[in-house]
């Protein structure tokens, strides 16, 4: 792998990391529920997923996924329904934002986690996106380090979005902006679900 290449990834990897998605919008849920810890438990919860796929497709494993209808279909139908389950929960949901209604950090962890292995997006992407740096004959350990670097620098981006929301954490714990936001946020995750279900 040349460095040109290898510079290549990086900036790639950054702008997709920027592009707001699912991840995005469950950070910011929980951001506004469980403050930052809440928000680090989630980002590790979902980059553990981002792991999961990275290095299944650096094994070649998640080829099956892709080349299976039914494993796929499935799998969409599995994340259509945690996406839409989420949603409705913030937007739905009582938001009376007592001491008994902060997450704890185990539940932000699963709920990074749950969105991000349930997504068949995410495996289809990895298999397209890791091997167009390296060579067809490149070792396989190229496309494993590959597959950390990525989780690395989805974790920089994710790290530096708390930061920014620690900055306004004081405003987004007002009671008519915390509501409003968990709405929102619980709107859009609905939006990726109802998108994820139609998108074939």
């Amino acid at each position: 792998m040349t460095w040109s290449g290898f510079l290549a990834f990086v900036f790639a990897s950054f702008v997709l990391a920027m592009v707001p998605g699912v991840g995005t919008a469950m950070l910011l849920k929980q951001s506004i529920r469980g403050g930052r810890r809440g928000a680090l438990a989630t980002v590790a919860g979902m980059e553990v997923g981002v792991a999961v796929w990275a290095v299944a497709a650096g094994l070649g494993l998640s080829v099956l996924l892709v080349a299976s209808e039914y494993a796929y279909q499935a799998l969409r139908i599995v994340g259509v329904g945690v996406l839409v389950w989420f949603g409705v929960k913030a937007l739905f949901g009582k938001h009376d934002h007592t001491a008994d209604d902060v997450p704890t950090s185990g539940s932000g962890f699963r709920a990074g986690l749950l969105v991000n292995l349930a997504n068949p997006k995410l495996a289809v992407f990895a298999i397209s996106f890791l091997p167009q740096f390296v060579a067809a004959d490149a070792p396989r350990w190229v496309l494993l380090a590959l597959a950390g670097l990525w989780v690395v620098i989805d974790t920089v981006w994710y790290l530096m979005v708390i930061a920014l929301l620690s900055k306004v954490m004081g405003w987004l714990k007002r009671t008519e902006v915390r509501t409003r936001l968990e709405r929102f946020s619980g709107a859009v995750l609905i939006a990726l679900g109802i998108r994820l279900a139609v998108e074939s």
